[in-house]
């Protein structure tokens, strides 16, 4: 079992900043994803970020340029979170995907969930 801890959330002006962070821990063999979504009251949840093994990215259009993934050997991933807006606010939820287990016991997909951060951006 993979477990995920957020934190980093908070109450923050419009135009400020914040950090996000995820710990995954647990028997983690290989992580192919580590990503951030995000889900606003009566809205569907929507991805914000994501960074691939290799270190590829991708951002959704509305925050491209403003927010900034990264990933650890610790298998931790981050999200900074500049000049920040009053859309911003949300639950954010990092997600991991990869295997778990060992080689002489085997290996197994997981595709994992944080518990959720909430972010709120005054005007």
């Amino acid at each position: 079992q993979v477990h995920l801890v957020e934190s980093g959330g908070g109450l923050m002006q419009a135009g400020g900043s914040l950090r996000l962070s995820c710990g995954a821990s647990g028997n983690i063999f290989s992580i192919n994803s580590m990503a951030w979504y995000r889900q606003a009251p009566e809205k569907q949840r929507e991805l914000v970020a994501l960074i691939t093994s290799g270190g590829s990215t991708t951002y959704s259009d509305s925050v491209k340029g403003r927010f900034t993934i990264s990933r650890d050997i610790e298998n931790t991933v981050y999200l900074q979170m500049d000049s920040l807006k009053p859309e911003d606010t949300a639950v954010y939820y990092c997600n991991v995907v990869g295997y778990n287990g060992t080689r002489r016991a085997g290996v197994s997909a997981f595709d994992s969930w944080g518990q959720g951060t909430q972010v709120t951006v005054s005007s």
